[in-house]
């Protein structure tokens, strides 16, 4: 039950620390290869929690089904044209992000 309750927790300090931001804003987070991108249909703070709990084979399933990885050169630079706003929350280093907008992931 601890486990839980911790969980909750640590959800609930995510939560607060997560906002809409700006694509332009991360681009020294891109560059750096620190930008994380999570599948609009994963809940953000869910993905967010496991990583803080370094849960890696969460992180591997998610990664091999493709629902969690790198941002695409062709992504990137469709959010930049936009100046796509997106939900983002820090889990140092990474910086997760997730487009909930109608258009297209790649």
């Amino acid at each position: 039950m601890s486990s839980s309750r911790n969980n909750d927790e640590i959800k609930a300090r995510l939560n607060l620390e997560t906002s809409c931001i700006r694509w332009h804003e991360l681009q020294t987070y891109f560059a750096r290869g620190q930008v994380v991108r999570v599948g609009k249909h994963l809940d953000l703070l869910e993905v967010a929690s496991e990583l803080t709990a370094d849960n890696r084979a969460r992180f591997e399933q998610w990664l091999a089904t493709g629902d969690v990885g790198d941002v695409s050169p062709d992504l990137a630079r469709g959010w930049y044209e936009h100046n796509a706003e997106l939900w983002a929350v820090v889990v140092a280093p990474w910086v997760l992000v997730q487009d909930r907008s109608d258009s297209q992931e790649h």
